[in-house]
């Protein structure tokens, strides 16, 4: 069992910046970031594969996010740049450990163990 505990989410005016925290209890090979905005399903942001450094992000944030983990590898970081109101969602937390390796991915269904969320809001 991968418990996962973030931190980091706040409110922020658009154009700030934020940088999520993800602390894992264990190691998990493939780590991503997910969100969900009121009455919206949740959707990947960015996703990171440890060993091969491999990493992908969702169109509307490239440029913006940096997923990235800790020299730990236990934790995962999500910097959030040029943050615009509709990036207003609960961030969450995803793992995958165990099973075939895959590469990294946006799909929900290819993680199996989630964090509480953290809020993210951002003002106009």
């Amino acid at each position: 069992q991968v418990q996962l505990v973030e931190s980091g989410g706040g409110s922020v005016q658009a154009g700030g910046s934020l940088r999520l925290s993800c602390a894992a209890s264990e190691y998990a090979y493939k780590m991503g970031w997910f969100r969900q905005a009121p009455g919206k399903e949740r959707e990947g942001v960015a996703s990171i594969i440890s060993d091969a450094f491999a990493t992908r992000y969702a169109d509307t944030v490239k440029g913006r996010f940096t997923i990235s983990r800790g020299g730990d590898k236990n934790t995962l970081y999500l910097q959030m740049n040029s943050l615009k109101p509709e990036d207003t969602a609960m961030y969450y937390c995803a793992a995958r450990q165990g099973g075939v390796w895959s590469p990294a991915s946006l799909d929900m269904t290819d993680y199996n163990y989630w964090g509480q969320g953290t809020q993210v809001t951002v003002s106009s």
